[in-house]
């Protein structure tokens, strides 16, 4: 043995602690039917066999035994998928599988049915203190569709198989009888089975049995981080610390919750309230301003008695100064008078009454001329325009009345006359017009296509390409692919003719036609339409046409879809003999001459000459339609002269009209003068001249009478002077006394209107004439523009408050929606509550008890629950936490403590360093952590801490519970984080022994070859079963468990990484277990005491052998022989 490697163990305790004396196993696996017993006798042991033999079979027995259900891997070691064995497949028996053909899958096949039972039994030892531990486990299949059910037995005392768990039966009840009585304890699940053989094996937690499990498959120490947390150092609890956590959180939470709801509640029913306020004052406003617009009229009323009083008292003054006025011109009027009487008396002595008269007859009868004059010049203006000279005497005057009802009668048969023709000539212009209007639409049609057919038939099909979503080029009319040949084009006009009705039809398309043909029969198509389904297989072509067929006389447009079709159609409908002369028609059945006489068969004969033969403007057939268009657009050249023709006409006729009905219009005024004496007005002119010689002769014979007309006329002129003033004097007088009655009614009015008025609205008039300096149009006041100002103030008051309603409404609907809003987010709170204007003071209360009660309970709840629960308990954790960091150290320095006894290179140990983790995340949540605490203790009463601590805590706590579409995400971070052994992060330290300055830094296994690192590897391994075992050094007498099972490890590694495992934990006192298959039993051979051999006999079950290491050698050499 390696002196560097020597522990200084006593000779004698190589069987110190509880070693596996041997191992049984009935009916597990493929070891079926009897009891199979490893016998190690607490010393090494070699498992080997060839692979798939059984041996992990006999591994997984062991770890059954010792780790609980839930962390057994079966087959671990070996790399099997956890589903390819299980509990099941032991207790069975599976060694092979089947397809089943039914269900093309596998099927495993059993050994065994569910009515059998499986032992596995394990007998420790301790020679120090020679005591005796088995353990055993009884599996039997309750329910065929489901996992085994188990019976734990612990005793301290040695019990085998074949002794204590046979000759039952079946009945297990009897076998827990039995096993009772002998003073095995029992148990129906592992933890405390487990609790029962770890206190007597010295095994402190179950960390160690993860250890022994994990030690069963060791391959290397791939991550020596990773390996010291999950293998050296326990884990610490923390789901209870967490769900406290989240618990008083919750709590927290709510408390919060009830905060924030109660400022959502302030921050809504804040302006809600204030709005109620202005809504308040505004609705007051209102009020006030319908009242004051209510007291306009009493208060117009009282300025208007005002005005009305001065008014008055002028128009008094006013009406006597009218009285005394008429007084005097009355009295002036009658001296006048008087004085007119005198001068009349002696004007009537001088001769001054014939002189009268003659005046008074002047003046009639210049009346009268004037008159007939006026019907004179109206009489002569109406026959200068019928081309007469006005009458001069009763004689021609009579004549002319003659002639004129002759005139009448003659241009009455003329106008009638011109009526009649402007009617027929209108007519037929209409007709023509809608012709040509119809001809140029035809034409533009034309030009926006290049076929031949009428436009209302392209509407039809257009219409039917449009609803069905199709393009027009895929239902071409017949006509628009077929054409007469240049050559043939003197029998045009009798082709076109016959194939007028084919070329009109519509080409549909197979895949079309059901749509088309639905299409159709729903709709009303004003105009006929015929349509063929061209179907991709048609009727066959005949076997010959007519030598003189009209067929070859017709060209078929190339590159159409629809050539075949067409070709066999024409072929089939119009094989027709074109014949030049009379014999030829009479001899054919089927022809048709050049003139267009059809003959079909059964001598049926036909010809067509309702319109031209060589008429184009009926041509359908061909695929250019530039000669069609020529000859429509001759026709319109022709029809548009014929038009100008018509209308010149029709503008005669009715200038013609226009005369006519100006003459009779002429004479229909003439009837008018029946008399001639109406205007004959010379023998007035006579009359009234010599009227006037008789008047200034007697004028000139009297002088005195000169004198006194000069002074009557003078008298005559003060005299009317005079009536005009007092007239006007009376006027203004009863002008006055009229604006005095008015002024004394509107007083009365407005002193009955007054004195009506309420008091309520006496008090609002002051407030009234404020407006009324605030009003637009403040001119002064006068009775007049009361009511004016009245309306004019009104209405500028209705505006104001239509401006204020307006307000008020678009308030009041805000209020509403403000209410409803916060029924809507609150209802439990405002059941009670309507949405109305109303309850605006509802709404107020509430808003007043959560400023005084709620929001300041509610905050007080909330920083109690933060500070005295949840950042007390997070302290707590955060305690714990530290505390679960310093025993990592403790435990670090302890395993140290063992390393130091390991020679892991002449001269030198290992030492284990642990450095704090700089993973971002374990870092970030040990800051949060330590932030939530900080200052959190001295109980800071600031809205804003709270709100800031409470944000802190809650991050956290929600990670904790797992956000929603990120739980995956946060179970795997709480995993990390609150792990205290992933806040550090290990590496290892080859030191020299004398003075433990460093060798050499291993950072997890890095850099290293292969064998270094199982070199490290089985150091840490030893290291950490030492600390976990609790391995006495050097003890005779040790309570410590010392079995270990290592499947193929060293079978994996290196010859000398493997032989320094095996020294290396010989020099530990452990007993191994060592599983290898056959290859690699040189390596191990020197170790081990015993040999046990697992072989497959006949493909389903397994046996095993026991042999020393000398039977081994033996036998060994025996077959090398």
């Amino acid at each position: 043995m390696n002196k560097s490697l020597e522990l200084e163990f006593l000779a004698d305790d190589r069987l110190a602690g509880f070693r596996l004396q041997r191992l049984e196993v009935y009916n597990w696996g493929t070891f079926d039917r009897r009891v199979w017993t490893l016998r190690m006798s607490g010393k090494n042991c070699l498992l080997t066999g060839d692979i798939g033999s059984g041996k992990s079979t006999l591994v997984d027995a062991v770890t059954t035994l010792l780790v609980p259900a839930q962390k057994v891997a079966y087959n671990k070691a070996a790399g099997a998928d956890s589903r390819e064995r299980s509990l099941r497949s032991y207790v069975l028996g599976y060694y092979k599988s089947e397809r089943m053909d039914t269900l093309g899958s596998a099927k495993p096949v059993a050994l065994r049915d569910c009515n059998a039972y499986s032992v596995i039994l394990g007998v420790f030892h301790n020679s120090g203190y020679n005591k005796t531990i088995t353990l055993a486990q009884v599996f039997w299949m309750k329910d065929p569709n489901t996992q085994p059910v188990r019976l734990y037995a612990a005793c301290e005392r040695d019990l085998s198989i074949a002794t204590d768990f046979s000759g039952f039966g079946s009945e297990i009840q009897a076998l827990r009888k039995r096993l009772r009585l002998s003073t095995v304890d029992l148990f129906d699940s592992f933890p405390p089975y487990g609790s029962w053989f770890r206190r007597r094996f010295g095994i402190d937690n179950e960390q160690a049995l993860d250890l022994f499990h994990q030690t069963v498959s060791l391959k290397s120490v791939g991550n020596l981080t990773d390996f010291v947390r999950s293998s050296m150092l326990e884990p610490f609890d923390v789901g209870p610390r967490i769900s406290a956590l989240i618990g008083h959180f919750e709590d927290l939470n709510r408390a919060h919750e009830a905060v924030l709801k109660a400022k959502r509640q302030v921050e809504m029913l804040e302006p809600l309230a204030d709005d109620c306020e202005r809504f308040r004052e505004l609705n007051q406003e209102v009020k006030n301003l319908r009242a004051c617009r209510d007291a306009l009229r009493p208060w117009f009323a009282f300025l208007k008695l005002d005005l009305l009083e001065k008014r008055l008292a002028l128009l008094e003054e006013e009406l006597k100064r009218h009285f005394a006025a008429i007084r005097e011109l009355e009295e002036e009027r009658k001296t006048r008078q008087a004085q007119e009487r005198k001068l009349r008396l002696a004007i009537a002595e001088n001769g001054g009454d014939r002189i009268e008269n003659i005046a008074l007859e002047i003046l009639q009868k210049r009346e009268e001329l004037a008159h007939r004059r006026v019907k004179a010049t109206r009489y002569e203006e109406l026959t200068r325009r019928l081309g007469e000279p006005p009458a001069t005497t009763g004689e021609t005057f009579l004549k002319q009345q003659k002639d004129m009802e002759a005139l009448r009668n003659t241009t009455e048969q003329e106008e009638t006359r011109a009526q009649n023709d402007l009617n027929e000539v209108s007519v037929h212009f209409a007709g023509r017009r809608a012709d040509y209007d119809q001809l140029k639409a035809e034409i533009a049609g034309l030009k926006a296509r290049i076929s031949n057919i009428d436009e209302k038939q392209v509407a039809m099909r257009r219409a039917i390409c449009e609803a069905l979503n199709l393009q027009e080029d895929e239902m071409p009319f017949a006509g628009e692919l077929l054409q007469v040949l240049p050559e043939e084009r003197d029998w045009e006009g009798a082709i076109e003719r016959l194939l007028r009705n084919f070329g009109l039809s519509i080409l549909v398309p197979d895949r079309h036609y059901a749509r088309v043909a639905n299409w159709v029969d729903k709709t009303h198509l004003r105009g006929i339409l015929v349509y063929f389904r061209v179907r991709t297989e048609g009727r066959g072509k005949p076997a010959s046409l007519h030598p003189d067929s009209l067929a070859h006389k017709i060209q078929i447009k190339t590159g159409s879809p629809f050539y075949d079709w067409i070709e066999r159609e024409v072929a089939h409908r119009f094989d027709v003999a074109c014949c030049l002369t009379q014999d030829q028609f009479r001899r054919e059945s089927r022809a048709i001459t050049r003139s267009g006489q059809i003959k079909a068969q059964g001598e049926r004969h036909e010809k067509d000459d309702r319109h031209r033969l060589d008429d184009r403007r009926r041509y359908v057939l061909g695929w250019s339609n530039v000669e069609k268009i020529a000859a429509l657009e001759k026709e319109a050249r022709k029809e548009e002269a014929g038009l100008g023709d018509l209308a010149k006409r029709i503008s005669e006729l009715q200038k013609e009209q226009s005369v006519l009905k100006e003459r009779l219009a002429v004479l229909a005024k003439l009837d008018e003068y029946s008399d001639f004496r109406d205007l004959d007005w010379q023998p007035l002119a006579v009359a009234i001249s010599r009227l006037e010689d008789a008047k200034r002769e007697l004028e000139a014979a009297s002088d005195q009478l000169k004198i006194l007309s000069v002074q009557l006329a003078a008298l005559e002129n003060d005299l009317k002077t005079t009536e005009c003033q007092l007239d006007k004097r009376k006027d203004q007088r009863s002008k006055t006394e009229q604006r005095i009655s008015a002024a004394q009614e509107m007083r009365q009015q407005a002193q009955s209107l007054y004195s009506q008025t309420p008091s309520t609205a006496t008090a609002l008039f002051h407030l009234l004439e404020k407006m009324r300096e605030e009003a637009p149009n403040r001119q002064p006041l006068t009775v007049e523009s009361c009511d004016q100002r009245e309306r004019d103030m009104r209405d500028w008051m209705q505006g104001r408050i239509d401006a204020e309603e307006k307000k008020l409404s678009r308030l009041g609907e805000k209020m509403i929606k403000a209410m409803t809003e916060y029924k809507k987010e609150w209802p439990l709170e405002t059941r009670d509550v309507d949405v109305h204007l109303d309850a605006g003071f509802e709404f107020r209360a509430m808003l007043d008890q959560l400023r005084a009660d709620d929001l300041p309970r509610f905050e007080g709840r909330f920083k109690e629950l933060l500070n005295e629960n949840t950042i007390r308990e997070v302290a707590n954790f955060q305690s714990q936490l530290a505390r679960e960091r310093q025993t990592i150290k403790e435990r670090i320095v302890q395993i140290n403590t063992s390393l130091t006894q390991i020679d892991y290179n002449p001269g030198r140990y290992i030492s284990l360093e642990a450095q704090m983790n700089l993973d971002a995340d374990i870092r970030d949540f040990q800051t949060e952590l330590r932030a939530c605490t900080e200052g959190a203790l001295s109980g800071s009463e600031d809205t804003q801490y709270s709100e800031a601590k409470f944000l802190q805590v809650k991050r956290i706590i929600e990670r904790f519970r797992g956000r929603e579409e990120y739980t995956d995400l946060d179970r795997r971070w709480t995993s990390k984080v609150t792990d205290v052994r992933n806040w550090f992060v290990f590496a290892a330290s080859e030191r020299w022994r004398e003075d433990h300055t460093e060798h050499e830094h291993y950072a997890d296994s890095g850099g290293k070859s292969g064998g270094q690192k199982e070199k490290l590897a089985y150091t840490v391994l030893a290291a950490s079963l030492a600390y976990q075992f609790g391995l006495e050094w050097g003890a005779v007498r040790s309570r410590s468990f010392r079995f270990v099972v290592i499947d193929e490890a060293f079978g994996r590694g290196s010859d000398e990484s493997a032989q320094y495992g095996l020294q290396l934990f010989e020099q530990l006192n452990l007993q191994l277990l060592i599983v290898t298959p056959l290859q690699k039993i040189h390596i191990i051979e020197p170790f081990v005491a015993g040999v046990g051999y697992v072989h497959s006999r006949d493909g389903r079950s397994s046996a095993l052998r026991n042999l020393t290491i000398e039977e081994y050698r033996d036998e060994k050499q025996r077959m090398s022989s």
